[in-house]
């Protein structure tokens, strides 16, 4: 009588069913289960970042959708290679990942599990970047992860290889395709997993989320394809209740069998197919897919309208039901002139510090207030911030200067990735005084995507 396409997905296009012009018999309906691409995104070179959205934010549909929407077109099946970057460019001691991006097709799991095969016993973490895709494939590919023991996270490769290709081009798809090593740099700001690609998340052991990338969630879509006869309105919706009640049965099962909480499929099913709900960081913990009560991103070095290095803390507390969230920023003004940037929620601290051993940085008091946040600036010159790069951390301290105060704790802040960004910024940056910038004065805060929110 049927066949059911079951297809969740990001890209906003409108379904309709396709009817054979035979007048044959109907036959049983068969269910296969797909997810539709999302845009490409932009290499981290060109991107520019995205306009903050909060996370738990359902993103809708434009009101005229775009014209004979192509979704093959807008990005290639999921392809995955082995990348090698700078030393510690994957963590500490972690120099080579896989790179897994694209839309999950029919075959991306037997691409997958011969992949795994062909790099051997290599222990190496599984960076996904993916809009969504076919959903049966997703949880073979859990599964399967799971099976291996792989670490997973989320994050966007870019490839030397590419050059000033795009990396989402044809050209440097090919390269992603071909099976050998390639170069390259891993980002976790503006990297997405959607749609069916959460559930190929909660498959691995091992789950490890940036607080900056994007998971987010949504109904599934039912496309009926009759190719034995004209279907009347009950065939329809019979067929499409049976599809339904499979796919959520089939992830459900899935769920339960991992440990997980079933909530998830509850609030995907709780957002229309056109629509996408990014998950909060509390959500993400909820549900399993990061139980994390810290998670710390490394320094990493982006050229936006001026060079930053930046670097993303979301912590909770025993007791506590919400996330909160560090952000710190460092800027230059030459190679001797810079700012270190603060951002957190306002509080009632009078001072603010960056301490380590016998190093103290104070933070200008009294900070920035912008709505319910509080921005300290700090200068430093060129010997305070090497001296700051070289240590393997510091922390935040809202104790006054030459106070005992054995009560007051300091906010740890880990260094990872700081010498290589440090390195990068100074490259950026004018000569030394080639620029006077006033005392006193902090510069702007640079406008940057927030966690969870470069979802398209």
């Amino acid at each position: 009588m049927a066949a059911v396409l079951l297809a969740l997905g990001v890209t906003i296009a409108p379904s309709m069913a396709v009817v054979a012009p035979t007048g044959k018999p109907a036959a049983s309906p068969k269910a296969a289960l797909q997810q539709k691409p999302g845009l490409p995104q932009r290499a981290a070179a060109q991107a520019r970042p995205a306009a903050p959205l909060k996370p738990g934010t359902e993103l809708k549909p434009a009101k005229r959708p775009v014209k004979s929407p192509r979704l093959a077109d807008n990005s290639a099946p999921i392809a995955f290679a082995l990348v090698k970057g700078a030393p510690d460019s994957c963590g500490p001691g972690c120099d080579s990942w896989i790179a897994a991006e694209g839309k999950i097709d029919g075959g991306a799991a037997a691409r997958l599990r011969k992949f795994i095969k062909q790099i051997g016993d290599r222990k190496l973490p599984i960076y996904f970047n993916s809009p969504g895709g076919n959903l049966e494939q997703a949880l073979a590919m859990g599964n399967l992860l799971r099976e291996k023991k792989a670490v997973v996270r989320v994050g966007r490769t870019t490839l030397r290889e590419c050059g000033f290709e795009p990396q989402e081009g044809e050209a440097c798809t090919r390269l992603k395709q071909a099976g050998r090593e390639l170069h390259g740099e891993v980002w976790t700001r503006g990297a997405i997993c959607n749609s069916a690609c959460p559930y190929i998340i909660l498959g691995a052991p091992n789950r490890e989320l940036a607080p900056d990338v994007t998971l987010a969630v949504h109904s599934p879509r039912v496309i009926l394809n009759f190719t034995g006869g004209v279907p009347t309105r009950e065939m329809r919706a019979q067929a499409m209740q049976r599809a339904m009640e499979r796919s959520d049965k089939m992830v459900l099962d899935y769920i339960t069998r991992l440990g997980a909480d079933p909530t998830l499929l509850t609030v995907a099913r709780s957002v229309p197919f056109e629509g996408m709900r990014i998950l909060t960081r509390e959500e993400i913990a909820r549900f399993a897919l990061d139980r994390r009560e810290r998670v710390e991103s490394p320094w990493m070095f982006e050229a936006a309208s001026r060079g930053i290095a930046y670097k993303t803390v979301l912590n909770r507390k025993d007791g506590e039901a919400s996330f909160r969230t560090t952000r710190l920023q460092l800027v230059c003004f030459d190679q001797d002139r810079f700012e270190l940037d603060v951002e957190r929620k306002a509080g009632t601290g009078a001072t603010l510090a960056m301490v380590s051993g016998d190093l103290r940085l104070n933070f200008l008091s009294p900070p920035r207030r912008a709505g319910d946040l509080e921005r300290w600036g700090l200068f430093l010159n060129g010997s305070q911030m090497k001296a700051l790069a070289s240590l393997p951390g510091a922390g935040l301290s809202d104790a006054p200067p030459n106070t005992v105060s054995p009560g007051v704790s300091t906010f740890p802040v880990g260094n990872d990735g700081l010498q290589n960004a440090l390195k990068k910024l100074m490259e950026s940056c004018p000569p030394s005084k080639a620029v006077v910038y006033p005392s006193g004065l902090p510069v702007p805060w640079t406008q940057s995507s927030s966690p969870q929110a470069s979802a398209r």
